[in-house]
């Protein structure tokens, strides 16, 4: 689904504190329920809602119970904040509804919800905008019935039927530095700014840089306590197909069997290991697998620039910091800079849905970003960086989405550890390279994801009606 000219995507619109494990059937079901409760307290009262129903449609009830789109759904509803909310509290105020049989919208006003029968999945029902699609029904005290209709297009963004953009974090401003295109880009670079600079200069447009700063080390401190965590937590993921946790036994096996009490403290023992290819390989995939083990257990993550994508980025953004002397604010700041706005021109040209384009425009959109953030931040030119932004994509293009069970674990997880790897073998070869000699370019790249997700049947669209979705039964023990 391309976007139109000049939307105003801001960095934090690319990056978003949230929950797990999808940014298009958690997070933005999340999001539409909360705008949709927004929406009726401003033009009429929430004491005026009798009874509500939500229906999910296409790729959204197909996965939904994976993915964990009802539990969004109710969360929105309550009125709690994906960003903030305690993640532990989530499935406990679920009991609580499906015990008592009563939602409290926006903590004020309780009316009857079994959801069992108030979240409705229709598989084989699709709305015509996007495969994402859900509709609120509302039913209000003076007899009048309203239906409001989001879609939930992929890395936590909204759109509400009949809108003509999407619902971003930020207001709508007018950019100084207006990019659709990685061309459009170059020009801007063409001034002797780098890339991180053109979009800083855009963020002022919303807020002082001081605060652009702190906002984005924020995001990194998320990103790097998801790793830690994900690291230090043992035990088997939600949903049935009994994945054990891998990032635990792989960590305490390169740290020589002893735990790390904090994150400083276990950063100063992975450095003083030394940096061979082996010990590095083994400590990207520890990264990536640590973050996507936490999305899958509702745990707090970052879209980097979805969820089910989340640990590609912070995994070559940790190996930045950890082994190529990455630690200084203002190069993780650069990176972060670098990485949203390649993200940006992806959403803008072709999609980064796996519902509309399968799992290239997730892996491969953040394998992408994090080649091109990577190939800044050591020194690379403005077009080596989007060299190395277009190898990643390259080579991630008719990547299908097939999760198994329709969970964010199989293969979604091992395909987080590919991306970073393919990232930082991206801008290796992007760095030894002279992009004036190279054949194709980062946008020709995107039209070619765009066409190929076009021509990708519906079933490897995060359906779970192809690939290893129907060839590995449920439960099987090798999982």
């Amino acid at each position: 689904m391309v976007n139109q000219a000049h939307e105003s995507i801001s960095v934090f619109d690319i990056f978003k504190i949230g929950v797990g494990p999808s940014s298009s059937h958690t997070l933005g079901p999340w999001k539409a329920a909360l705008q949709c409760i927004a929406n009726i307290q401003k033009k009429d009262s929430l004491a005026a809602v009798e009874k509500m129903q939500v229906l999910l449609y296409g790729s959204l009830a197909k996965t939904g119970h994976g993915h964990g789109s009802d539990i969004a759904v109710m969360m929105g509803l309550c009125g709690e904040d994906p960003e903030t909310i305690d993640v532990h509290s989530i499935l406990p105020k679920v009991a609580q509804i499906n015990d008592s049989g009563m939602i409290v919208l926006y903590g004020e006003k309780a009316i009857p919800f079994q959801p069992a029968t108030d979240i409705v999945f229709l598989k084989n029902e699709n709305l015509p905008f996007h495969p994402n699609g859900l509709s609120f029904l509302i039913s209000m005290k003076d007899g009048r019935e309203i239906c409001a209709t989001y879609y939930s297009i992929g890395g936590g963004f909204i759109v509400q039927e009949g809108d003509t953009a999407s619902t971003t974090t930020q207001p709508i401003v007018e950019l100084p530095f207006p990019i659709d295109t990685a061309n459009d880009l170059l020009r801007w670079c063409m001034k002797g700014l780098s890339i991180s600079d053109v979009v800083m200069e855009n963020e002022l447009a919303w807020r002082s840089e001081e605060a652009t700063r702190i906002g984005l080390l924020h995001i990194w401190e998320t990103m790097r306590d998801c790793i830690y965590r994900g690291c230090h937590t043992q035990g088997e993921l939600p949903g049935g197909l009994k994945v054990k946790r891998r990032a635990f036994d792989l960590n305490k096996k390169l740290m020589g069997g002893t735990l790390a009490p904090d994150y400083d403290t276990w950063l100063s023992k992975i450095q003083a290991g030394g940096n061979s290819f082996q010990y590095t390989l083994d400590w990207v995939s520890c990264f990536a697998l640590a973050v996507n083990e936490e999305n899958a257990s509702f745990g707090r993550v970052v879209t980097a620039p979805t969820n089910g994508a989340a640990g590609v980025i912070p995994a070559v953004l940790q190996y930045f910091v950890c082994f190529c002397n990455g630690k200084d604010p203002d190069k993780i700041i650069r990176f972060l800079l670098t990485a949203s706005e390649i993200g940006s021109i992806f959403k803008k040209g072709a999609t980064i849905s796996a519902a509309m384009g399968g799992c290239q425009a997730e892996i491969g959109v953040s394998s992408a970003m994090a080649a091109g953030a990577l190939t800044e931040c050591m020194g690379g030119s403005q077009r080596q960086t989007l060299m190395a932004a277009e190898i990643a994509m390259e080579h991630h293009l008719g990547l299908t989405c097939d999760p198994i069970g329709g969970l964010v674990q199989i293969p979604c997880i091992e395909r987080n550890t590919m991306g970073a790897i393919k990232a930082i073998t991206a801008s290796q070869l992007a760095l030894q390279s002279a992009p004036d000699f190279a054949k194709v370019s980062l946008d020709k790249v995107i039209k070619t994801m765009w066409d190929t997700a076009l021509d990708m049947n519906s079933k490897y669209k995060e359906t779970s009606d192809g690939g290893l979705a129907v060839n590995i039964p449920l439960g099987l023990s090798e999982c």
